[in-house]
């Protein structure tokens, strides 16, 4: 098996929290300084930016996730990651029909926009992107994998947005492909708290906001090739695929 560094949370311009600079060429740009196989594009409540950074990354040998991080009804954040083109779009399609019609507010909020390989502006999102979508995280999981997506929800110990703040712990019926910490916590730290979530595979990310950030934590996935397949597999610690 050959190790696969992976980031699988950053965010781009089009998320209203995230700098400027987060543009894809800045982003492809400093996962190959960081040593980085696998990074997951994660803006909140919209996919529109991984589909340029996916054909990108590609080219350099990067596996790029297109995929989203979703606010679910509770308030609290997963990620959503996607193989194909048109599962991806549907997808969006879907998440355009539910988004509330909350205006956002670039003076006070931040511009949501897309941008092309040539950093020109090609679409900006009216909607606020970190408004809830009117679904619980088990109905977000089954919309996910209607999709044939991946579904992890995000940062579950940060004290905000997460499955721990929101709800005061983790359902022991939770239904996920893999939960995400923080860099704030290790695996083993957590699991002594709260050894009841042992059956599930933990990944770390940086949840970059800015370009320094990205890579400043990641997961290794033992695979055999680079590709959606083999991380799915590493996920669920089969055929002797892993994360560590």
């Amino acid at each position: 098996m050959q190790e696969y560094k992976a980031d699988l949370h950053i965010h781009t311009i089009l998320s209203p929290c995230a700098n400027l600079d987060m543009s894809p060429v800045n982003i492809i740009q400093k996962a190959q300084e960081e040593g980085l196989s696998i990074i997951g594009i994660t803006d909140h409540n919209s996919t529109r930016q991984s589909v340029l950074i996916h054909s990108l990354s590609e080219r350099l040998g990067i596996l790029a996730l297109m995929g989203c991080e979703l606010t679910s009804k509770e308030e609290a954040h997963a990620l959503a990651f996607f193989e194909k083109e048109e599962e991806r779009a549907g997808f969006q399609s879907w998440i355009e029909e539910v988004l509330p019609d909350i205006p956002n507010d670039v003076d006070k909020i931040g511009y949501q926009i897309v941008v092309n390989q040539e950093e020109e502006i090609v679409y900006e999102e009216a909607r606020l992107l970190w408004s809830a979508l009117p679904l619980c995280l088990d109905d977000l999981y089954e919309k996910v994998k209607k999709y044939n997506g991946l579904f992890i929800p995000a940062h579950v110990d940060k004290p905000s947005t997460s499955l721990m703040s929101q709800l005061g712990f983790v359902p022991l019926d939770l239904k996920a492909d893999a939960l995400e910490l923080s860099r704030f916590t290790t695996t083993e730290k957590f699991l002594k708290r709260f050894a009841y979530l042992k059956r599930f595979s933990f990944i770390h990310s940086s949840d970059a906001h800015m370009v320094g950030d990205i890579g400043n934590s990641y997961t290794s996935f033992y695979m055999e090739k680079l590709n959606f397949k083999e991380l799915t597999l590493a996920l669920e610690t089969k055929n002797g695929r892993y994360i560590k």
